[in-house]
């Protein structure tokens, strides 16, 4: 009896968090025209727990999604500026040395921009790797080493970083070890003509929509939680192991693979599967995650943390094609 009135009480949890993200989901659409993948997938994201990296040229409305999210979900939200004279300091914060007015020196630690809830990273490939270095252990750990203490960082915490496409100059490439900390990598394109219509008449007007708040940093903790919790079916995890193990180039392996593919995804991959799954299930309105759920998934978890080789990059092979292979072979 104990067993069912818990999964009913499930049930009703999930019920009532997939009604609050709908209207997350209006909310962030009264702002943002024509992104609707864009916002699924960040939302997504954030139910999860982990980071997002948007990828487009400027323009595109990445930084407004960005401050639009933070409003709607409640968080403390901070803006750093990526440029190449940007420095770790600037980021983490760093310690001063203050004298008293008894003459007594004492150093006192100055918190940056990344001890909120909502880290917004713009243009993050156009700082040094040295400075992009300096995200790694608060996007894994959520705390940060400055002078011999370790501080932790608020709760929730959210790393949204913008990027432009490498070919653009004045941009660094991130750390392979960087880019596997972020949960997905989401590809911002144009908007179709109908978007680009219904944005250019409401933003051009004497008053623009503005966001709504609908949730609280502890409400989406919450939710959180309550991703973890809702059950994956076996047919969902073999799926996600398959497409995951399939995409690490070896002699028995998929062809599109073993030929094209310098380096594969590590396990962090299938982890960011499971929770982002669950989480899309939750925004669609089900109850639990399906195949279909892997297969759209695929492509923004995996193509951050996988690499072509120079063959294929000189033959012009795109790494859609053979993430594309790899969901036929799943089915």
């Amino acid at each position: 009896m104990g067993e069912v009135s818990d999964a009913d009480s499930l049930l009703a949890e999930i019920e009532a968090l997939g009604a609050r993200l709908q209207k997350a989901r209006e909310s962030v659409g009264r702002v943002i025209f024509g992104q609707e993948d864009v916002v699924e997938q960040t939302l997504i994201t954030l139910l999860s727990g982990g980071h997002v990296l948007l990828v487009g040229v400027p323009g595109l409305g990445k930084t407004k999604l960005v401050e639009t999210l933070g409003t709607v979900m409640g968080l403390g939200e901070r803006r750093v500026q990526f440029t190449p004279d940007l420095m770790p300091a600037d980021i983490l914060g760093s310690e001063v040395l203050e004298e008293d007015a008894e003459g007594r020196r004492a150093f006192r630690f100055l918190p940056g921009p990344i001890f909120c809830q909502l880290l917004m990273a713009d243009e993050i490939n156009r700082a040094s790797p040295r400075t992009q270095s300096a995200l790694l252990q608060a996007m894994q750990e959520r705390k940060v080493a400055i002078g011999g203490r370790v501080l932790p960082l608020p709760e929730p915490f959210h790393v949204l970083a913008t990027q432009n496409p490498i070919e653009q100059e004045g941009t660094y490439p991130l750390p392979e070890a960087q880019l596997d900390r972020f949960l997905l990598e989401v590809e911002v394109v144009y908007p179709d003509e109908a978007a680009e219509r219904a944005m250019l008449l409401a933003t051009t007007g004497a008053a623009e929509d503005k966001a709504q708040p609908v949730l609280t940093g502890a409400e989406l903790v919450a939710a959180q939680a309550l991703i973890r919790r809702i059950p994956v079916g076996e047919q969902v995890v073999d799926a996600i192991l398959k497409l995951v193990r399939g995409a690490r180039p070896s002699e028995d392996g998929l062809r599109e693979v073993r030929e094209n593919l310098a380096w594969g995804p590590g396990p962090r991959a299938a982890q960011a599967l499971m929770l982002a799954t669950r989480a899309r299930a939750v925004l669609d309105g089900r109850l639990s995650p399906s195949v279909e759920d892997v297969l759209a998934l695929a492509e923004p978890v995996l193509r951050h943390r996988m690499a072509l080789s120079f063959s294929a990059r000189a033959d012009g092979v795109k790494l859609s094609e053979v993430i594309g292979a790899l969901k036929a072979s799943i089915g």
